[in-house]
């Protein structure tokens, strides 16, 4: 500050006020001081600055992976948003591990962001409150329901989505609906097999655990676990994978079969990955709106920073989207009939 003041002419308080963007300045001395940096080679010092004002006009994230389409379109929208409200996006990966996801958040929080967002798939409330108590920075938490911080939570409506989902495949008249599932080991995957339960008991339809396998997202196991199925000898029209993944996994098993989609076997989805068009014949989904939703966790965690009035946020809800992977099955009946 010193070098700079005499290299603009300026006393080192006014120096000062332009680093830090306080109190009143014109906009030729401002320029002055710039010019000043740039000719001795000097940029503000953001981590020292961020100890001594504690804060370091960032926006931290925690993400579950780097994996996927899913997490790529989340961390482009969450650059996007921050940079609207002029912050920075600091992210980190939680190795789909609650104790890594701790560490993440305690780091982000030592590095004094102004808050922090957590996408958490195995968490538990309980540690998520702790986790909330523990640290002094704001906290938002994408994915989760946590019943006693709601106006902390971006969440979706995982169970109703599947339910949807597997009702529509009723009414096309499918009632032996085969099921893959995400990991039980997570609220998503419980909530979506929930989901397809719920749809069959709403119809009277018996639930069949021969024709449910626990996957793991991956295509390799939708693969795997299709073959199961299909070796097994189990009957069934309509196949609902929690991830779209394991349906294109799937959908090689049953092409392997020299089973025809959807003529012999209908195929549905779930997240509408950018992959799911372009499988012949289109993938049936559900699409699962997280650029809104990463959105919406940034716009919060900014106001939870700024102490502006806080309500909890509306959970999010899937669309269907209806391509060509699904047929009528044997007990349709036309409602035009």
């Amino acid at each position: 500050m010193r070098d700079v003041s005499a290299r603009a002419g300026v006393s080192k308080a006014t120096v000062s006020r332009v680093l830090n963007g306080t109190g009143q300045v014109k906009e030729s001395t401002r320029q002055q001081v710039f010019n000043a940096m740039e000719e001795l080679g000097y940029r503000p010092n953001f981590l020292a600055r961020s100890l001594a004002h504690r804060t370091s006009n960032s926006i931290g994230l925690v993400v579950s992976t780097f994996d996927g389409f899913y997490f790529g379109r989340l961390l482009q929208q969450a650059s996007r948003q921050t940079e609207s409200h002029g912050k920075q996006l600091i992210v980190t990966d939680g190795h789909d591990t609650p104790e890594r996801e701790r560490e993440a958040v305690q780091m982000l929080a030592d590095r004094q962001c102004d808050a922090i967002i957590l996408y958490t798939r195995h968490m538990s409330e309980r540690a998520i409150m702790a986790l909330i108590d523990s640290i002094s920075v704001p906290l938002v938490v994408i994915n989760r329901d946590v019943k006693d911080a709601r106006e902390r939570c971006v969440f979706f409506e995982q169970q109703d989505a599947a339910f949807q989902a597997v009702e529509y495949l009723i009414a096309q008249g499918h009632r032996e609906i085969a099921c893959i599932t995400v990991p039980l080991s997570t609220p998503t995957g419980q909530a979506r097999l929930q989901g397809y339960r719920a749809a069959l008991e709403k119809h009277g339809i018996a639930w069949d655990e021969d024709r449910v396998r626990n996957g793991d997202s991956t295509m390799t196991r939708g693969y795997e676990l299709c073959n199961a199925l299909l070796e097994s000898g189990t009957r069934f029209s309509a196949l609902f994978t929690c991830n779209d993944d394991m349906a294109l996994g799937a959908s090689k098993a049953i092409y392997q079969a020299g089973l025809r989609i959807p003529q012999d076997i209908s195929l549905f989805g779930f997240d509408d990955a950018p992959s799911a068009r372009w499988l012949e014949p289109g993938l049936s989904t559900v699409y699962l709106p997280i650029d809104n939703m990463i959105m919406t966790a940034i716009d919060q965690a900014i106001k939870f920073a700024s102490d502006s009035p806080l309500q909890p946020i509306p959970p999010f809800t899937g669309t269907l989207v209806l391509r060509e992977s699904v047929a009528t099955g044997p007990w349709y009946r036309d409602p035009a009939a």
